[in-house]
């Protein structure tokens, strides 16, 4: 290894020696990347920098060489003067990146140009690290073998240490990925130190229950615990193993854990929660049952009210077998309510005495009335002591039925109002639901006339995200809605929406006309939501498809509602796609797809006989665009300057293909220090291209939805979200 000067090799990434990329440095990085040896011979022999950086991540031709893995060429480029130890902008050396690749021989040429083999990225990564983490047991075992430290930590920025990240080893790294076999050597062959912890205190055995494969869990668990792995140590949180491992539902993952000598069955968490109060609220009657019988206190929190409000008599009776009682809580002095809308009342309500109705406390009284229904209304109560809406039906009504029925059918759906439990006492339901603040119909009559900053209707496009999940899961899950309007929408007091009332759901029995009622409906509310409720529903209601699809605003929405009133066969699983529609994409999402179109060699190289730009060719139909003769439509100042990018007066051409190109190489451009008056021009990009060409992302879209170049669309939206579960009013939570 050479013992020269290790500042003197840690060279910053710079764009090129001339400080401008030639085509040849370009080609170069491309060449490598294809591992076209020949090619790189050829432009290494032209005069190509051989350690040019590109620009945004600063990767250089070794880098690239080193993490594919191919050690001829890696050679070649050290022969040609290709610098050891230059620096990506996150710090990476050549030698770091190798760590990654599944060929150890780019470590092996590289290993006698550096300094250090513990050399790290400014965020701690070495090469040791990052074999660990791709699971790579080759280069592993080659870096231990030349003195790689299997216990450093990770050494993490100054800001980032503040809040206490960083600290990590290559066994944490190891275990959370799940490579067994990286695990196993680590902690038999190499002596990795299994208590070590990071900087938050976490040790690998918490990092291997982060994992979602749980057969990998249990493999790595299994390990660790083997090599004495303290099973007390805390998570995020303050969880311990063990109340991981319940939240994991996994009987075989927590039994492992009882089995340790040293385990604290009653340790709790930040929230004062034990593994057997988790394992009794996520309603795992097995697992409750062996914590029981391992000796879980159950004087832990009201074990028998959760198991009764996760409908399990038999887990609720061996709780009380095992002394588990209904706990006794007095309203606090200094009781706060939680809903901005309802506090007032909810005070008034918290403070006085009424029986209990089971686990609910409700007054039936105008002071707490939230709104009136076909039954017997909406009221502000408290069930286990939690504020709720509370809807009431007469006890055995069909509405009633269908509603709790439904409601306990999509527990799971998280853009459902959250459904808490049910009481009955008197010949009335009570229905206990979150209390949220406004109904969709109120929030927008409240906002009406406001201006949409930056004309991005962020609030619609989040609204109308939540509603298709809502109404997608619980397709998925049997049930039809059937009564979609803005009355049973509620937004709680964070802007999030949720779908309620469900007392007219009918399940699924193969018909398709229900769900299309639902579709139909949920078209009329994309109009009502993106037009901010100027036209009243029911006037929506009224008129022709023809006309509802004239309303909209846009290309977007236009063909949004066309999918939703005509959905074709598969209508159950319809809203799945449509998830991903360009609808759903923010600005910064559509103008992040069309560079990466732009992106596109064929595109880049004007191959007009590539499949691509032959798929972006319009129509006859199509001529009538808002980009038809772009280039007379952008800036003028800024159309000039990107032209003299291009030599010998090879221009911008009015095609899409020049569009989708000019647009991705305005970004790549448009933020460095000489392009500051293009920018002053410009603006945000992303608005800038939505406001002045609308229908390009829908012609993009139509064009390559059913082809290979979907992959540069955005993911469909995570059905996951928090549930709509505080802060103001129940199934009318509008106005009485």
């Amino acid at each position: 290894m050479e013992t020269k000067s290790h500042n003197n090799l840690q060279e910053r990434p710079t764009p090129s020696s001339n400080g401008r990329a030639s085509v040849e440095d370009n080609d170069l990085i491309k060449a490598v990347k294809d591992e076209d040896i020949e090619r790189v011979k050829q432009l290494l022999k032209e005069g190509a920098d051989v350690n040019f950086q590109e620009e945004e991540w600063g990767w250089s031709p070794l880098h690239n060489a080193a993490e594919s893995g191919n050690g001829d060429i890696v050679d070649l480029l050290l022969n040609h003067g290709a610098k050891p130890c230059l620096r990506k902008k996150n710090g990476a050396t050549p030698f770091i990146v190798a760590g990654i690749a599944e060929n150890v021989m780019p470590l092996k040429l590289l290993l006698p140009k550096v300094a250090d083999v513990n050399e790290c990225d400014v965020n701690g990564f070495t090469a040791f690290m990052e074999a660990a983490v791709y699971g790579r047991v080759e280069s592993l075992r080659f870096l231990y073998e030349n003195g790689a430290n299997v216990n450093l930590h990770r050494k993490a920025k100054q800001d980032q240490e503040r809040i206490r990240k960083g600290g990590a080893t290559a066994l944490m790294d190891a275990a959370e990925k799940g490579h067994v076999e990286v695990v196993e050597i680590l902690l038999h062959k190499m002596q990795a130190d299994v208590n070590a912890r990071d900087n938050m205190g976490r040790n690998a055995l918490i990092y291997a229950l982060l994992n979602s494969d749980i057969e990998k869990v249990k493999a790595v668990t299994r390990l660790l615990l083997g090599c004495n792995a303290d099973v007390n140590v805390r998570g995020e949180g303050k969880k311990t193993p063990l109340i991981l491992a319940v939240e994991k539902k996994n009987l075989d993952l927590v039994q492992m854990l009882l089995e340790q000598k040293h385990i604290e069955i009653n340790d709790t968490d930040s929230e004062g929660r034990t593994a057997l109060w988790s394992a009794v609220e996520l309603n795992l009657k097995e697992i409750a049952q062996l914590l029981c019988h391992r000796g879980a206190s159950t004087d832990c929190g009201d074990l028998v009210a959760i198991a009764t409000r996760n409908y399990n008599p038999d887990l609720a009776k061996f709780l009380r077998q095992h002394g588990a009682v209904e706990a006794f809580r007095p309203p606090a002095e200094d009781w706060k309510p939680q809903s901005s809308r309802w506090g007032e009342a909810l005070k008034h309500l918290h403070r006085i005495y009424r029986p209990m109705i089971g686990k609910l406390k409700i007054f039936i009284d105008e002071e707490y009335k939230v709104a009136d229904t076909s039954e017997g209304g909406v009221y502000l109560g408290f069930y286990d002591d939690q504020e709720v809406a509370v809807k009431r039906f007469r006890e055995g009504s069909p509405r009633g039925q269908k509603e709790v029925s439904c409601l306990q059918s999509n527990r799971a759906n998280s853009n459902v109002v959250t459904f808490y439990g049910s009481e009955s006492e008197r010949g009335c339901l009570y229905v206990c639901l979150a209390l949220c603040e406004h109904t969709l119909e109120k929030y927008l009559d409240d906002h009406r006339g406001e201006a949409v900053q930056d004309r991005e209707d962020e609030f619609a496009r989040n609204i109308l995200s939540s509603l298709f999940k809502a109404v997608e899961e619980l397709h998925l899950s049997g049930y039809t809605h059937q009564d979609l309007q803005p009355q049973n929408i509620l937004i709680d007091s964070k802007n999030g929406a949720c779908l309620a009332d469900f007392d007219k759901s009918i399940k699924w029995t193969g018909d398709p006309q229900t769900i299309e009622r639902d579709l139909k409906a949920l078209g009329l509310l994309v109009l009502y939501v993106v037009n901010k409720g100027e036209t009243s529903f029911e006037m929506l209601k009224d008129l022709s498809t023809e006309k509802l699809i004239q309303r909209s605003p846009d290309k977007e929405t236009q063909d949004l509602i066309h999918h939703l009133f005509f959905p074709g066969n598969n209508v159950k699983d319809h809203l799945h796609g449509l998830l991903g529609h360009p609808f759903f994409w923010s600005w910064e999402s559509r103008y992040r797809t069309l560079r990466d179109v732009g992106n596109e060699s064929d595109i880049k190289t004007r191959n007009t006989n590539g499949k691509i730009l032959q798929l972006l060719l319009p129509g006859p139909s199509e001529a009538s665009t808002s980009f038809a003769q772009w280039t007379t439509k952008i800036d003028k100042f800024v159309m000039k300057k990107m032209n003299e990018f291009y030599k010998r007066g090879n221009v911008y051409q009015d095609t899409v293909g020049d569009l989708l190109k000019f647009i991705r190489n305005l970004g790549e451009h448009i933020n460095e220090k000489k392009n500051k008056e293009m920018k002053s021009k410009i603006g945000e990009p992303s608005q800038y291209f939505q406001e002045k060409f609308p229908d390009l992302v829908m012609y993009v879209y139509m064009k390559l939805q059913n082809t290979e170049y979907k992959k540069h669309f955005p993911k469909t939206h995570n059905l996951n979200k928090p549930r709509c579960d505080g802060g103001g009013g129940g199934e009318q939570a509008g106005q009485p």
